[in-house]
Order: structure tokens, then sequence, then C-alpha cells
């Protein structure tokens, strides 16, 4: 059961609770947006910033191919470039990861192939000489490439986003609300976790039965093993059924808020969601407030679910 003093906040049942709730939630939105302003211009967050710039921004098309191959690979790059820039090795036996590389070389200016294809076409270009062509892409070629969880090394500058606090009994109070949540959860043990770095994962059970299913890594901060619960049920609740990559930030943006403001309701220390807002820089963080209803309706719901459990 919940205790009164593990909630920083209590919603009287009364008639303008929701109102209440939504106040409340509002608030500390604007608090999280507020602090991701700071996390940005800290040092820990410039350091970590200045090492993922070394990282190749892939292509939408890429993307999709490194994720269809390794659904949970973070941060992704080529065999040598893990050697020269970061200092790490692909450890034995790992398969690489396979992406479309451009091929760039000089190019016709006409027919815009490379100069041996150019000799086999019908083109019949000849006002300057193939090495005075300017460079240009004229293909794409098979390139292997290997997730950091697949390579060894010293570990990179990574933000400290973990919840702190006391967490109580909440972690068995979230896995109970799993089937009312309408949701399939299992805490693994590291040696059998098989997501990469991941602290949780939402995915479909199965072919046949499309209920969610969240993974959590287990971990010795049950505060933090809360929040990546909460973290994973958001999505379950608001994205389960959307694939769009586009949308990929936006989704993290709300589900991390989601935890962020449960987490904070529960007497958490939540403080690291900011940091790990600002690690998505393609969103404005402002985009948590333009969402703030979907946000706001589940942090609600799990909240009530939680209140629910804890008076049965």
């Amino acid at each position: 059961m919940m205790r009164a003093s593990d909630s920083s906040v209590l919603f009287e049942e009364t008639d303008t609770r929701h109102e209440e709730m939504n106040s409340t939630i509002e608030a500390w939105i604007d608090d999280l947006v507020d602090s991701v302003d700071d996390a940005q211009a800290s040092a820990e967050f410039q350091e970590w910033l200045e090492v993922q710039s070394r990282f190749h921004d892939y292509s939408h098309r890429n993307t999709l191919l490194i994720k269809l191959q390794y659904p949970d690979a973070t941060r992704v790059a080529g065999y040598r470039t893990w050697q020269e820039e970061f200092d790490h090795h692909v450890q034995e036996g790992e398969q690489a990861i396979w992406i479309w590389a451009p091929i760039i070389t000089k190019q016709c200016p006409e027919c815009e192939n490379s100069p041996s294809y150019h000799e086999d076409s019908d083109c019949d270009y000849d006002e300057t000489p193939p090495e005075e062509w300017s460079r240009g892409l004229v293909g794409f070629k098979p390139a292997p490439v290997f997730d950091i969880s697949q390579t060894k090394g010293e570990p990179l500058p990574d933000l400290e986003t973990e919840a702190t606090g006391d967490a109580g009994n909440l972690v068995p109070q979230l896995i109970d609300a799993a089937d009312e949540l309408g949701v399939t959860v299992r805490i693994l043990p590291e040696e059998e976790w098989a997501h990469g770095e991941a602290r949780g994962v939402c995915k479909q059970r199965s072919l046949i039965d499309m209920q969610p299913r969240v993974e959590i890594r287990d971990r010795e901060n049950n505060a933090d093993l809360a929040r990546t619960l909460i973290h994973e049920y958001a999505h379950a609740l608001l994205h389960f059924d959307v694939d769009d990559e586009t949308e990929r930030s936006k989704r993290e943006l709300e589900a991390e808020a989601v935890a962020y403001v449960v987490g904070r309701y529960c007497g958490l220390d939540t403080s690291g969601s900011a940091f790990y807002l600002a690690a998505w820089e393609s969103d404005d963080p402002e985009v948590v407030r333009e969402r703030l209803e979907r946000i706001s309706r589940t942090a609600e719901e799990l909240i009530d679910v939680l209140e629910d459990g804890s008076s049965s």
C-alpha cells in the first residue's frame, strides 16, 4: 500500500480533483521544461554533446535498417570509427548491422555517372576531362556498422538521468497495476537482458497476442526501476500502435514527461528527466507543453491506478 509519506501531493476525492490534478501537473511540466534549459547549459551536458556529435547522423532509411536488424541500437558507428574516434573495439563474433553508404566520386556533369560508368554509357559529353569533374553522389554500397553494446572500451561520457529516493513498495505496486493497464510486464536480470544499453522496452507481446509487453532491466536502484516502469507504461498507453520513426523523439518526450510527473507524485527525485529530455535535442522541450493534454491524461490514469491499488 502506498504510504501518505510516499507522495509529495495528495489529490482528495472531491468534485474538483480532476482540475486540481491538471493544475498541479501543468505546474510540474513548467518546472521540467525550465530545468531542461539549465541541463543543456551544464558542463556535463556539453561534454556528452561533444561525444555525440562525433557519431554520424544517419538518414531515415538507414535508421530504419538499423532498427530492423538491431532494434535496441543506441549509438552506431563503423568498425574503424569505433577504434580511431572512441578507442572502442568491436567484440569478436559480433554480427554487423548493414546500411547503405553513399559512393562519392567524380561524376559526369551531364549523365552524372562516375567515370567508369560514363565510359560504358551512351553519354557523349567531352567538354572537360574526367579529372576536372566535380565530385558527387553516384550511388550506394552496403557498409557494416556496430552498436556500442557490441564493443568494448572505456565508458563514454553519459548523462545522469536516474531517479533517486525511497521507492518504498512502488515497484510491486506498478507490477500489480499491469493487468489493469492491459500490459504484460517482466523484470529481467542483467544476465538475461538482450536490449543493449536500454533500461526498458515496450513491444508487442506476440503476433497473436497484441497486448503490449514491457521488459525492464533489473537494477539495485528501485526508484529508477519504478521510473523506467512508468516510462514504458506511458509508451504502452500512448504509442503502442504507433510506428512512425520521425515521431520517435516526441514519443520519448511524452513518455519521460509522464515518468517525471508520476515519479514526482510518488515522492521520487525525477530531476534527471531534464537531462533525458535535453538529450533529445532534435525537438524543443516546448513540445512537452504542446502535448500537455496527452501527458496529463496518461499521468492521471497511472496515478489513479496506483491509488486504487493502495486502497484495495
